[in-house]
C-alpha cells in the first residue's frame, strides 16, 4: 500500500477489504489514509478527521471538544489533558501558518496509565489550479511517559508522511508524483516552564517534518529529474554523436601511443 499513489490509498483499501473482509480490521488499523476535513458547527473552524479522534461514527473536534453527530458518552480527555490540548492546537497552528501557509491542522490527545499519547495532524492542499494539483498529509503519533520525579520524560514520535503532486500541461502532458514516508524517532527531555511538553513535541515535530521534506526532496524529485534528463537531451543528436567520434579517437590516439612506447627500444 505504501508504494500506491497517496490519492488513490482509499479506493485500493476498499479494493482490498473486497478480496479479504477478514482483514479489514488490521487494514484500517495499520494503513494511513488522506486526512479529511470537516467544519465545527460551534466555532465555524476546519479540523481534521482521523481514527484518534473516532468514536463510533462521531468525531470529535479539537475546537469546541463536541462530536458530530453528537454522542452523549464520547471518549474525553481529562480536564488536564483538555488544557494542554487546547494549548497544543494553538501552538501547532501557528507552526502550520510559518511553515505551510494555510491549510488545516489538529492536535488530538488521550489518557494513558503512565503519562499521554496524541497525534498531531497537518494537511496542505494545492490552490485548486488546473495545471498543478497536490496535497501534503502528514500523521504524527506521539508517545509520552513521565518519569516518577515530574521533571523529565520519554517521548516517542512515529511521523508518516503522504505526498502526491499531478501537472498538466500541453507540452509535457500529465504527470504524477507521490509516495509516502514513516519514520521513528525517541528520545527523553526535561520539563520545566521553559520547556514544557508542548515545547519538546513541538522540536520533535519540526526535526522530523525537515527530515521527511528533505529525503522526498532527495528520492522523489531528484530521482525523476535524473530519469527525465535521462530520456531528453537539449543537444541534437548530430552534436552528441561529434562528442561521441572525438572521444572515441581520443581513446584510440591515447592507445596507439601508449603501443608505440612500448614498443620503443631502451636506451
Amino acid at each position: 500500500m505504501r508504494r500506491l499513489p497517496p490519492q488513490q490509498i482509499e479506493k485500493n483499501l476498499s479494493d482490498l477489504i473486497d478480496l479479504v473482509p477478514s482483514l479489514c480490521e488490521d487494514l484500517l488499523s495499520s494503513v494511513d489514509q488522506p486526512l479529511k476535513i470537516a467544519s465545527d458547527k460551534i466555532s465555524g473552524k476546519d479540523y481534521l478527521l482521523c481514527d484518534y479522534n473516532r468514536d463510533g461514527d462521531s468525531y470529535r473536534s479539537p475546537w469546541s471538544n463536541t462530536y458530530d453527530p453528537p454522542l452523549e458518552d464520547g471518549t474525553m480527555p481529562s480536564e488536564r489533558l483538555r488544557r494542554l490540548e487546547i494549548d497544543a492546537n494553538s501552538a501547532f497552528e501557528q507552526y502550520r501558518e510559518m511553515y505551510f501557509e494555510g491549510g488545516v491542522s489538529s492536535v488530538y490527545l488521550w489518557d494513558l496509565e503512565h503519562g499521554f499519547a496524541g497525534v498531531i495532524l497537518i494537511k496542505k492542499a494545492g490552490d485548486g489550479s488546473d495545471k498543478i494539483k497536490g496535497c501534503w498529509d502528514s500523521i504524527h503519533v506521539v508517545e509520552v511517559q513521565e518519569k516518577s520525579a515530574g521533571r523529565s520524560a520519554h517521548y516517542k514520535l512515529t511521523s508518516t508522511a503522504m505526498l502526491w503532486l499531478q501537472t498538466n500541461k500541453p507540452g509535457s502532458g500529465t504527470m504524477n508524483l507521490g509516495g509516502s514516508l514513516t519514520r521513528q524517532m525517541e528520545q527523553d527531555s526535561s520539563l520545566s516552564e521553559t520547556s514544557p511538553h508542548i515545547a519538546n513535541i513541538g522540536k520533535m515535530v519540526e526535526e522530523m517534518e525537515n527530515k521527511i521534506r528533505s529525503t522526498l526532496n532527495e528520492i522523489y524529485f531528484s530521482k525523476t529529474r535524473d530519469i527525465v534528463n535521462g530520456l531528453r537531451s537539449i543537444n541534437s543528436l548530430s552534436d552528441q554523436r561529434a562528442k561521441a567520434d572525438l572521444k572515441r579517437d581520443l581513446a584510440n590516439a591515447l592507445r596507439i601511443r601508449n603501443a608505440s612506447r612500448g614498443d620503443s627500444p631502451n636506451s
